[in-house]
Formats: structure tokens, C-alpha cells, sequence
């Protein structure tokens, strides 16, 4: 392969990794939001940092990962149990004490959550990529900083209005919602239609948006 073809085919890794990560800067921003400034700079970047470590060598398997079970039905079972710890913590005041399991903990979610949520994201790579683990590494590198940037944006801007976090919990119930009606088991079991998946999304998000404001009793919320 030239130079000029690999760094054509990288730069496609990148802009397809970019514009499919919306999703995941989300996640890592609600995980690490309840994290002082200094940590969460910290627990942004390693927790993207692993997760593409990880989607480098999930590339390879890339063709079977969908049709794994389970998968999708953990990953978003997760990504709304994120949604509503969110939407918990913002009622209460962080605790000095637990902030080092607080920092693993969203290291933890980050990981798992980017995996799970970047199924699409591996197997655009794994088409663009043609199977070289050098363009892979590259184009994933390339593009870590921009979700943590994206990440820290996000989070300061919950920090500064408040009602952003219901915004963020709600696409993230969508999209935990979709993952599990998407998983091969639900898929087999349910046989769910486009317009079922659309009522269970809705009900999911407006459930997290009660729950939240039933459980948040600060004022700013």
C-alpha cells in the first residue's frame, strides 16, 4: 500500500469515527460528570483511551460482534442505568470520601458503554480499514481527542445548565432502548416492529425524565 492510499484510507477511519461518536462523547460525558475538574480530565482520557485499545482488537472480530447475544441487551441495559445514576447524583452533593471509586467507577462505565454503543463504529473501520492494524490504530488515535474534547464541552455544559442533564439522560435511554430491542435474543423473542421500538424508546425516556425529577431536590432542577 502507498503512502499516499494509507493516509487517504486513515483519514476515512478518522471521519468515519468522528461522525459516529456522538453518542459515545455523550456517555463519557454523563459518566464523568459527578468527578472534580482534575479527575475528570483524567477519567476522560483514560477511559476513551482503553475503550479504543479495546476497539482495535474487537475490529478483527468485527463480523461476528452484532450477532454475539446479549451484547447489545447488557450494553444498553447499562446505558440507561447510567442515564438515571446521573440523573441521582445531581440531586446530591459528591462525597469527598468515595471519590476514588466514584473515578473508577466512571472509568468502568466509559469502557463498557463505548464498547457496547460502537458496534457501528468497528464495523465501518473493520470495511475501511481492509484489515491493517496499522490504519486501524491510527484512524481510532487520531480521534480520541476530539470525543474527549467533545466529553469535557458536554460536561461543562450540564455543570453550567442544569437541565441539560435530562436532555443527555433521555438520548441515552433512546439509544440503551434501541441496543436491547436490537440484540439478537430480543430481536428472536419479541419480533418488535419499527413502531413498537419507537413507543418502548419514548416510554423509556419519559420514565427517566420522571424518575429524575421525582429523585432531584435541588432547586436547579
Amino acid at each position: 500500500m502507498s503512502a499516499g492510499q494509507f493516509l487517504l484510507n486513515a483519514f476515512s477511519i478518522f471521519l468515519i469515527d468522528l461522525l459516529l461518536a456522538g453518542d459515545n462523547a455523550l456517555v463519557i460525558a454523563m459518566a464523568v460528570r459527578s468527578l472534580s475538574a482534575r479527575e475528570r480530565r483524567i477519567g476522560t482520557v483514560c477511559g476513551a483511551a482503553v475503550a479504543v485499545v479495546l476497539r482495535v482488537v474487537l475490529t478483527f472480530v468485527a463480523s461476528r460482534l452484532l450477532a454475539v447475544p446479549y451484547v447489545q441487551l447488557a450494553g444498553g441495559l447499562l446505558i440507561i442505568w447510567i442515564a438515571l445514576k446521573v440523573l441521582i447524583d445531581a440531586s446530591n452533593p459528591p462525597e469527598a470520601a468515595r471519590a476514588a471509586k466514584r473515578f473508577w467507577q466512571a472509568i468502568w462505565y466509559i469502557v463498557v458503554a463505548d464498547l457496547t454503543m460502537s458496534t457501528d463504529n468497528i464495523l465501518a473501520i473493520a470495511g475501511a480499514s481492509k484489515g491493517n492494524l496499522g490504519l486501524i490504530v491510527f484512524g481510532l488515535a487520531a480521534s480520541i481527542p476530539f470525543v474527549v474534547l467533545s466529553a469535557n464541552l458536554l460536561a461543562k455544559l450540564m455543570d453550567r445548565f442544569p437541565a441539560t442533564i435530562y436532555l443527555g439522560a433521555a438520548i441515552l435511554g433512546r439509544v440503551g432502548t434501541e441496543m436491547i430491542l436490537t440484540d439478537p435474543v430480543t430481536v428472536r423473542l419479541l419480533h418488535a416492529s419499527d413502531t413498537v421500538r419507537y413507543i418502548a424508546e419514548a416510554a423509556v425516556v419519559v420514565a427517566l425524565v420522571i424518575a429524575g425529577k421525582l429523585m432531584c431536590r435541588k432547586p436547579a432542577c
